[in-house]
Parts: structure tokens; C-alpha cells; sequence
């Protein structure tokens, strides 16, 4: 049996939800209900915002019934720095459960959304290479397509597409090949991870049941470094000397652009020469060939740099096994400070390394008497206690 409901929407039979009827009701003015009944307009009006009423009745119905439960496959997020640049896989994570996944679940020659519900994405912050292939910065819908020998991993440009099933290989940015491996333990939840970070190359790998699809990504760290220095050095850090230097001896010690990294120590120098870019700037003219300007920027250097200066200089000529450079750059500073118990320090550290055991013992002698603070008096004392006992 069909219901019929009033015209009225004022009447309680007119819609069967309270707050939908007054919705309908109160729509209308006491006086617009006295008259409804007898003018066409109004009965029109009193219908339509019955219909109106039917539909936010629906519209509830239907919002209240969509509640959050668990998803059988839980959404995950996995993330990896590689120098600069930031790589981010979206994805949710089926279960194994029991069923057959390789050439079953996941069939072979089909594409498949590496993953569950939702595309699986793959999000690169700058440039890279897949497989030694170029794919450009942006995010990508992820997708394979396996065999029994051999997968290709597929980077889609569509990236909001449910799964699989609309893929087109019209839309695809990079297709690579890659080989899977057995994995050691049985992994239940699909995961990616990343293996063997490095400052310029990852694995991306997927890991599910006994299977491992690897992803070999490479990233041109030292070029990402450089243009996000270029740009930083157009803000605020271009406004001071240790950002052009620390720019410069970046591309010094990455194997840049030496023309390039000169005109930015230049740039320091011209802030402020201190000892610090004016050795790199030595530097970088010995590297370029030019010998005589690289001894002539070390000479104007010594003349600015500061007691600490030429101890960390010296130090660094220690670490690379350049035992009698540093022995003389710490015999520099003893004549240059002849009053500093650190410089007689260092120099026994020095000539103790190169096994000179009178020399050493001198030094730190000296050393001992010159210094006034307790704990490194203490250190020095036991120094000399080893040193002796030699």
C-alpha cells in the first residue's frame, strides 16, 4: 500500500522526519500557511519544499550510515631522503592471508596497483633516475606488471585512479624492467621500504609473501645541492660571507662548476676576507691549474687567520696523514703564539704521532706550565706520565 503525504508541510503526516518537516514548516511565514491553502503559488511552494525535505531526510539517512571501520587492507606511508631530495610512497597493505599471491591473487601479465584500493603513489621532490632512466619531479600513480621471470614497474601520470583497473598505458611517464628476489622470511602485509640509503641512490623495494621487487633510484645530489644554494642565496644567506664560502667549497670538495664556485668565494671575500674563504678560494685556484695565484691567496690568508684558524688548518693536515706539513703548520703557530699553552699541546700531539718522543715530551712540558685550568692540566699530566713510561 503507497502512502500518500499532505501538501501541508506543517501537517505531521507530510514527512515522516521531524527535522525535515520542520524544515518544510517553518520555511514558510504564519500568515503564507493561513492563505496556502487557497492560492495555487503557495500550495506549489508547500510541494516543493516537501520534496526539498524528502531529500535531506535522504541525505541523512544516507551520511549516518557511513561510519569508519578498520580497513582490511591498512593505508601506510613510507618516506626517504636521498641528499636533498625527499621520495615518498603512499599505499595500502593486503594481507596474504592464507591465499595463493604470485600468478593468483595477483595474476601474471596483468597490471597490477602495487598495492590495494587506491593507486599506490610514488612522490619525487626533485629530478631522478629509475633504472638509469630520467623521470621527472612530481607524483606518480605506481604499477607493475609481473611475470613469472621479469616485472616492469610503471610510472603513471595518472595518480587518483582506483587500482588498476582504468589503467592506460597512454598516460604512462616511465616504464623500467627489473628482476625479483626471493625474500628470506615470509613477509603477511605488503610493505615498500627503502634499502641501502645512500647521499645519492636508494632501493625502493616492494616486499610481500616471498617476494622481493627491487627499484634501484639514483639522485644527482651534488646539482640539487647547488640549485638549492643558488636559490637560498638569493634570500637573507646571501647577505653573508659564510654562506658564499660554505657554497663555494660545497662545489670544491663535489666536483662542480669551478668557475662558478670562484665567483661565489669571490663574492664572500668581498663581504668580508677572512681566513676561512680566502683558503678556499686557494683552493679552488689550485684545483683550477693556477698554482702561483693559489701560493699568493695562502699568503694573504695567513695574514687574517686567528690563532683557532690555523690550529683547525694544521689539524686538518693530521687527518689526511699529512704528518710533516702538520707538524710544520704547528710549528708556525708556536712562533706566531709563543704564549699559548694549546699551540705547545698540539705540537706535542703532532711530533708524538711522528715518534718523536723528546720532541713530544718538550712540548707538552711547556705546555703543562703554561696552562692554568685544571682539567686539561690533569689531561697533559697524564700525557707526559705515558709518554715517559714509553
Amino acid at each position: 500500500m503507497t502512502r500518500e503525504f499532505s501538501s501541508d508541510p506543517c501537517d505531521t503526516s507530510a514527512t515522516p522526519d521531524e527535522t525535515a518537516r520542520e524544515i518544510a514548516c517553518y520555511s514558510l511565514s504564519s500568515s503564507e500557511r493561513k492563505i496556502g491553502s487557497r492560492d495555487p503559488i503557495m500550495r506549489g511552494m508547500r510541494t516543493f519544499l516537501v520534496v526539498v525535505a524528502g531529500l535531506v531526510l535522504a541525505t541523512t539517512s544516507a551520511t549516518a550510515q557511513q561510519l569508519k571501520t578498520p580497513q582490511d587492507s591498512p593505508h601506510a606511508r613510507v618516506m626517504q631522503t636521498i641528499g636533498l631530495t625527499e621520495i615518498t610512497v603512499d599505499y595500502h597493505r593486503p594481507a596474504v592471508a592464507g591465499r595463493k599471491i604470485w600468478g593468483d591473487l595477483v595474476p601474471y601479465n596483468d597490471v597490477w596497483r602495487a598495492g590495494a584500493n587506491l593507486n599506490t603513489t610514488v612522490t619525487f621532490s626533485t629530478d631522478v633516475k629509475i633504472g638509469g632512466k630520467p623521470l621527472r619531479a612530481g607524483t606518480y600513480g605506481l604499477h607493475m606488471l609481473p611475470t613469472a621471470r621479469t616485472w616492469t614497474v610503471i610510472f603513471s601520470n595518472m595518480t587518483t585512479a582506483w587500482g588498476s583497473f582504468t589503467y592506460d598505458q597512454k598516460e604512462d611517464a616511465l616504464r623500467v624492467v627489473v628482476t625479483p628476489k626471493p625474500l628470506a622470511t615470509h613477509e603477511e602485509r605488503l610493505a615498500f621500504r627503502f634499502d641501502d640509503p645512500a647521499m645519492t641512490k636508494a632501493t625502493l623495494t616492494l616486499a610481500w609473501e616471498k617476494l622481493a621487487v627491487p627499484v634501484a633510484i639514483e639522485v644527482d645530489t651534488p646539482n640539487v645541492v647547488m640549485a638549492s644554494m643558488r636559490g637560498e642565496l638569493r634570500g637573507n644567506a646571501g647577505y653573508t660571507w659564510q654562506a658564499w664560502n660554505q657554497a663555494a667549497s660545497y662545489w670544491l670538495k663535489n666536483g662542480g662548476n669551478l668557475d662558478e664556485a670562484i665567483k661565489m668565494s669571490d663574492r664572500s671575500i668581498q663581504q668580508n676576507p677572512t681566513y676561512a674563504n680566502s683558503m678556499t678560494r686557494a683552493d679552488l685556484l689550485d684545483k683550477r691549474g693556477k698554482t702561483a695565484a693559489a701560493k699568493e691567496a695562502r699568503a694573504k690568508a695567513q695574514t687574517l687567520a686567528s690563532e683557532a684558524d690555523l690550529n683547525v688548518a694544521a689539524y686538518q693536515l693530521l687527518g689526511a696523514k699529512k704528518l710533516d706539513e702538520a707538524i710544520a703548520a704547528f710549528q708556525a703557530i708556536v712562533t706566531k703564539y709563543p704564549d699559548s699553552w694549546n699551540a705547545r699541546d698540539s705540537l706535542g700531539e703532532a711530533l708524538a704521532l711522528k715518534g718523536d718522543k723528546a720532541g713530544a715530551i718538550a712540548s707538552y712540558e711547556v705546555a703543562l706550565v703554561k696552562v692554568s685550568d685544571a682539567q686539561n692540566k690533569k689531561r697533559i699530566q697524564g700525557v707526559l706520565v705515558r709518554l715517559k713510561a714509553k
